[in-house]
Order: C-alpha cells, then sequence, then structure tokens
C-alpha cells in the first residue's frame, strides 16, 4: 500500500437546494452540477433539451461529461490546392451542393462539391443514403481521406466526414452526434463553452490534494474539464483525459473497497471446521494427482472459510485447470460441519454437465447420518433447474428445507425466493462473468449469517481488469495444468486445399481410434438459425467430407434427454465426430476427443475460440484445433487475423487475454449482461490506463481505511452515490 496523503475535501460537499437568496460560495461540486437545470444554459429550450435527452444528457454535469469523441487539429488542415492524390490528409471546407442518385446496380451514390478559397473538388459516397440529409450547402465540415483523380476531377470515396460549423480555433472538438435532426457538435460545443465558462467564478471542486496530484502526475480537476473540450494542443487532451479518468476509477475503486470492508466488518460468517477430512478422503478418491495450484487454492478457500468473516473470493483459472475440483473442495468443506453447499452455473446445460461430473467425482463418499442403521449414508447431490419439474422438484426442495441434501446443483434460481435451505453453509458461481456486481450481493444478502462464497470464471482475466470488475473479492489463481495434458497445435485453416487437408487429418484421427468435433458457426440472431446451420453441416459432412463416419449432432434446443443421450454415446466412443453448436462450450470432457474443428473462427472472439479448444487436449493424446476462416473483406482480415495468429502461437489463456484486451479492448472482458446503463467509466480504459487502476485502488484502500462510512471524505462519498450506488452499484461500464 502506498502511503498517500490523506484525502482533502471541500467544506461544502454537495448542494442540491439553497433557501431563496442564498448566494453559494466555494468551488462547485458535482452534485451541484447534477441539480443544475440544462435550461439555465443560454441557447438550450425546450426543443433543444428534448435534443440533449435523447443523447442522455439530463443536466449540467451530462453536459460538461459529454466527451468529444475525436479532436481534428487545424493547425495540420491543408487547403484544397494542397490536396495530393494518393496522399492522406486533413482539409476543412465548405459544402456547396448536394446530389443523390442509384447507380446501375442499384448502388446508391451521394455526391458532395465542396471547395474552400483556393479550389473545389468532390465527396462520393457509396451505400450512405444518409449523407444527401446529412451534409446541405453552406454547411462546414472536417474531410479526412485519400484523394484520387476521377476523369481529371479530384475526388475522395468514402471519406471520415466531421460536421463543425463555423468553429474556428487550433483544435476543434467533434462531439457523438444524435442524427440528422438532433444535436450538432458545434452546438454542444458552444453549450459546454458557456457551461464551463459559469463555472470559472467559483470553479470546480477538487477531492485530491496538491501532494497526490504531483505524485500521480496529475492536473486538476477544473482545468481537465476545460482542456478536454477547449484544449490548446492535441497533447494536452491526454493529459485531461488521464485526469478525468483517474475520478472515474477512484469512484470504482471506492464502491468496490468499501464494500469489501463493509462485509469484513458487519457480515457474520460461519467458522467452519478446517480438519478437511472429507476433503482428503475426496481427494484420495481421485483418479490423478492435485498440481500445486490446486493444493494452494484448495489451501486459502479452507484458511477462509475457517475464520469468522464469510469468504468472498474469485477463482481464475484456464481451461483445464481444475477449478471443479477446488469446487468440490469448497462444498465439501460446508458439508463436513453439517452445512450445505450449492453450485450455481448460469445456464441449464453447464448445470446439467456440472450435476453429472460432481456426482461422478463424489461417488462412494458418506456423510454421518445418526437416522442410519449403519450411522452414515451417501453423500446427497441434487440438481434444480427448471427442467426439474413434479414429483421429482417437490423432494429436492423438500430435501433442502430439511437438510437431507447436502449439495445442490442449478442456476442462481436456487437462491431467489421460494427455495429454503436448512443450513446452506457455501455458495460456488460458475462463470462468474455472467454475473453483475448485484447478483454478488444478492449471495451475501441470503440470511444473518452468510454463507462463504467462492466465484469462479474459466475466462482468464488481466489484473487491471480483475482489479475493476471484481474489486470487492479476494482473488485465487490456478496458474498450473494438470499433468499428463498433452500441448494443443491449433492451425488456421483458409482456401480449399487446406480445408482439404484439415478433413483428411480429422479422419486419420479417427482411424486411430480418436474422435472428433465440429463446432458449427455463432448466429447471435437467432439461436433457432445457428440449429439449421449444425443440421445443414452434419448433413452436408454426411456426404461429403466424413461420409462413412458415425456422427452425431447436439444442439441447445434438442430437450435434455436427447443431449444425455449424445454426449454419452461420444463418450462410450460409438460416435466419431460430434457436430456441435456452442452447446459443448464449457463442461464437456472426452479424454478422446483429440480433433476440434471450428467453421468461420472468424465468427467468434479470442475468449470463445480458447474455450472451444479447451474441449480437447484433456488427455494424453497429442491434439489438434483447426481455425477455419472464409475471410475475404479486408477490414475483417485486419481485424480477425492478429486474433487467429495468436491462438496459434499459444495456449496461455492469460497470454491471450492479455492480446484480446490490447486488440480489442474491454467489451471481449465485460460481458454486456454484466454492463449496465449508466456510463460512470467514459473515458477510463484497461487497455491503456493499467497504471490509473493500479493508483486509483491504492488511493481508494487509503481513503476507506476502516471508515465505511466516509465521514472524513464526504465529497468523494457523494461522488460515488451519484455515479454508482443510485444505479444499483452494478452499472459501470468500461469502454475504449
Amino acid at each position: 500500500m502506498v502511503a498517500s496523503p490523506s484525502i482533502h475535501t471541500c467544506s461544502v460537499s454537495s448542494r442540491t437546494s439553497q433557501p431563496e437568496g442564498s448566494v453559494d460560495t466555494g468551488p462547485i461540486t458535482l452534485a451541484e452540477l447534477h441539480a443544475k437545470k440544462l435550461a439555465d444554459i443560454q441557447g438550450i429550450g425546450e426543443k433543444r433539451e428534448a435534443d440533449l435527452r435523447a443523447v442522455e444528457v439530463h443536466n449540467v454535469l451530462d453536459l460538461v461529461m459529454y466527451y468529444p469523441r475525436r479532436w481534428v487539429d487545424r493547425t495540420q488542415e491543408c487547403r484544397v490546392s494542397d490536396l495530393v492524390a494518393g496522399a492522406m490528409a486533413l482539409v476543412v471546407v465548405d459544402v456547396l451542393s448536394v446530389d443523390r442518385r442509384t447507380t446501375r446496380n442499384r448502388r446508391s451514390m451521394v455526391t458532395v462539391r465542396v471547395g474552400d478559397g483556393t479550389g473545389k473538388f468532390t465527396l462520393t459516397f457509396f451505400n450512405q443514403p444518409w449523407r444527401a440529409k446529412q451534409l446541405y450547402a453552406g454547411l462546414t465540415i472536417s474531410v479526412w481521406g485519400k484523394p484520387d483523380t476521377y476523369r481529371g476531377v479530384l475526388q475522395m470515396t468514402n471519406p471520415v466526414v466531421d460536421l463543425i460549423g463555423d468553429r474556428t480555433g487550433r483544435i476543434v472538438p467533434i462531439y457523438p452526434q444524435s442524427g440528422d435532426k438532433g444535436v450538432k457538435t458545434w452546438e454542444m460545443a458552444k453549450w459546454v463553452e458557456i457551461a464551463l465558462k459559469k463555472c470559472v467564478k467559483r470553479g470546480v471542486s477538487d477531492p485530491l490534494p496538491d501532494e497526490l496530484r504531483r505524485k500521480y502526475d496529475l492536473m486538476s480537476r477544473f482545468e481537465a474539464m476545460r482542456t478536454i473540450h477547449l484544449p490548446a494542443s492535441l497533447g494536452d487532451v491526454e493529459v485531461a483525459r488521464r485526469r478525468l479518468a483517474f475520478d472515474e476509477l477512484l469512484r470504482v475503486q471506492t464502491y468496490l473497497v468499501r464494500e469489501k470492508k463493509r462485509i469484513e466488518q458487519s457480515a457474520r460468517g460461519i467458522e467452519h471446521s478446517n480438519r478437511g477430512v472429507f476433503v482428503r478422503q475426496f481427494v484420495e478418491n481421485l483418479a490423478f494427482p492435485l498440481t500445486n495450484a490446486q493444493r494452494r487454492v484448495i489451501d486459502e478457500v479452507t484458511a477462509d472459510m475457517a475464520g469468522p468473516v464469510p469468504m468472498n473470493r474469485l477463482l481464475q483459472g484456464d481451461v483445464g485447470s481444475g477449478k471443479t475440483v477446488v469446487a468440490v473442495a469448497t462444498l465439501l468443506t460446508a458439508v463436513e460441519g453439517g452445512y450445505q453447499g450449492v453450485l450455481m452455473a448460469p445456464t441449464e446445460v453447464l448445470a446439467e454437465q456440472h450435476f453429472a461430473g460432481v456426482t461422478r467425482l463424489l461417488d462412494g463418499l458418506v456423510v454421518k447420518d445418526p437416522e442410519s442403521l449403519f450411522g452414515n449414508r451417501p453423500i446427497r447431490v441434487e440438481l434444480l433447474t427448471n427442467r426439474v419439474t413434479g414429483e421429482q422438484r417437490r423432494n429436492v426442495l423438500a430435501g433442502l428445507a430439511d437438510g437431507s441434501v447436502d449439495i445442490a446443483i442449478g442456476t442462481h434460481a436456487l437462491i431467489q425466493k421460494g427455495v429454503e435451505f436448512a443450513s446452506l453453509g457455501a455458495v460456488v458461481v460458475d462463470e462468474q462473468h455472467r454475473f453483475g456486481v448485484d447478483q454478488r450481493a444478492q449471495l451475501r444478502e441470503l440470511s444473518d449469517i452468510r454463507p462463504d462464497a467462492l466465484v469462479m470464471t474459466a475466462t482468464p482475466i488481466p489484473r487491471t481488469a480483475a482489479l475493476t470488475l471484481f474489486g470487492d473479492l479476494d482473488v485465487s489463481v490456478l496458474d498450473e495444468m494438470p499433468p499428463g495434458r498433452t500441448p494443443i497445435v491449433t492451425h488456421a485453416v483458409a482456401g480449399e486445399p487446406e480445408v482439404e487437408a484439415m478433413w483428411a487429418a480429422v479422419r486419420d484421427a479417427v482411424g486411430r481410434g480418436d474422435q472428433a468435433y465440429v463446432v458449427c458457426p455463432l448466429i447471435e440472431e437467432s439461436e433457432k438459425l445457428e440449429v439449421a446451420s449444425a443440421e445443414a453441416t452434419f448433413a452436408e459432412l454426411s456426404g461429403g467430407a466424413l461420409a462413412g463416419l458415425r456422427l452425431g449432432l447436439l444442439h441447445g434446443r434438442m430437450k435434455s434427454a436427447e443431449k444425455d443421450a449424445v454426449m454419452e454415446s461420444f463418450r462410450r466412443g460409438e460416435i466419431d465426430a460430434l457436430v456441435a453448436t456452442t452447446v459443448i462450450e464449457v463442461g464437456v470432457d472426452v479424454p478422446n476427443a483429440t480433433q476440434m474443428v471450428i467453421l468461420d473462427a472468424d465468427r467468434f472472439g479470442i475468449a470463445q475460440l480458447h474455450q472451444l479448444r479447451g474441449r480437447v487436449g484433456r488427455g494424453k493424446k497429442a491434439s489438434s484445433c483447426w481455425l477455419v476462416t472464409g475471410l475475404s473483406d479486408d477490414e475483417l482480415i485486419a481485424e480477425m487475423k492478429p486474433r487467429i495468429e495468436a491462438l496459434v502461437a499459444t495456449t496461455d489463456g492469460f497470454e491471450l487475454a492479455e492480446v484480446d484486451l490490447q486488440l480489442r479492448g474491454e467489451g471481449t472482458i465485460m460481458d454486456k449482461r454484466q454492463s449496465g446503463g449508466n456510463d460512470d467509466l467514459k473515458l477510463a480504459s484497461l487497455k491503456r490506463d493499467r497504471d490509473l487502476i493500479e493508483a486509483a485502488r491504492e488511493v481508494a484502500i487509503e481513503l476507506v481505511g476502516n471508515d465505511t462510512t466516509l465521514d472524513k471524505h464526504p465529497e468523494i462519498r457523494d461522488e460515488v452515490a451519484l455515479f454508482i450506488e443510485s444505479h444499483g452499484g452494478e452499472d459501470y461500464v468500461v469502454r475504449n
């Protein structure tokens, strides 16, 4: 921990209302800006207020935090007479005329004549008919593109266009715009400038003291707010962004650190036995030895569970690292003391797979039962999903209520109303990235005595991302793979000759007694279309590349019994190649499967491709993963090629997570279901602000200390309440 200076706070933390006739003094707080109406800004009437609401600007704070999406450096602009064919250029011009027509091949074409005092040229837009409404004579625009000549006339085709109006100055901010009839960028710039000028007299409060700003090389808050909208140079923009990004991160980290501290201070936990009798029996019965990483993490978990504070731990592990064993050890630690354990999965399919796997792992294990003739009984594991109905469901619910069910496996519906536990002692959540902060809070509110919670993710997350997403949790990492695993060789496949060679290799592997998966393209728009794709692929391969082999078909719309039958046939070796949708992404373990073919791999992200690849290489045989792409579009090639190359280069999930963060940003790590409606992190980036995340964490820990009320730091407290807690705590989003 860094010995940071105490956080300075303004004498007035928030003034949402003042007595009539009173005079505000001291710097303006963000809470005051939030309470200030847009009507107080010159030029914003009812009509413009409605337009601003369309872009989520409801008050003056929203206005000054509506940041430019880019900036045009007018010191670097060309004149039209300076343009050279083939050389990228920025030019600011006036629109002279606009013409729209449809070409003979029915493509839309908009031709825009533009110019400045030195000359004229033409902009041509294909398949962008909306340009005819966006651009009109008399408009001043910034154009970025590569000029060429067509029939002796200089033109740009589909250039980048920004509407800047009559804005002058060295650096012109370009704001996100709300459509043809909405807010124009120059209007937004004007209103923001008016709002900032109105703040000059009192200034905007800054909760960071000078010493802290110097320590982390941060400018003052008000200076940053003005600079990001009205920079003197493009270099100034980044300096301003870093300060405002730090503020965003500090609010999030303060919230997470405080939540963690509140749990440690207030929650009554269960001091589970750390004798570990059940865990030792379980480990001894396993057909394989534990890795050192598994032993270390199990020790961390059991030590947590033996303490009076409820465990609140995140388990990160790569594909195949053995997270399930740690999960079972966690549940058994609870069961040994007479408590119940729950394993929650995000989908019914995964819950069913966990149930089958855990049942096999615990076969033969017994618990004490004074009502039994022999004093013990087999440990009882039950499945509870929406597919469990009728008498079976009633029996499971009764067993949970009377304590005869030791371990329950199902979806998160297990902890909702209507399900009662005799003595719930531990909850394990799988695929944690699909559960937001609010669901984690639900786990902690089940009863006065809170169960220990272990949340797991099979998608490795870089440290900085973990701090931002799961800062309210302690973190354990399984960074070692079980022995005997043979590395998977990954191939990029494109073009007919390579595809034919791939199918030949798959047939050869089956001839040696191995098995294969064939994963069909991901079609996000419709599960029905995805099923149709799988069925079509199955039919095509049956009569083509894999003719003569025993093929199986598996997809999400099959009934549970059908899926179980297909998977059991595959496990027994009665199916040579399983054609499937992404239903096999997690949980399926068939050591004899050595070939993974992923069709249209360019439809998947790195994390999902890595998950799918992890279905093979689970035994001692050499395994291969074939990533089939049919890339032709240049933009798609530029986007996907580095991802495919990364998967070919390494099987290390943590290394791939870093690559993914560099290539695509935070969206690959933050599942959209985790994201909420409040875009609190507008400027901070996990990709480029790792130092700020670490710094914000250090400051937040120092700031909170043991004071979860934050009474000594009311301004920070108010900002956390304003930006995060007012949206339920889970609704912060990180963007590029």
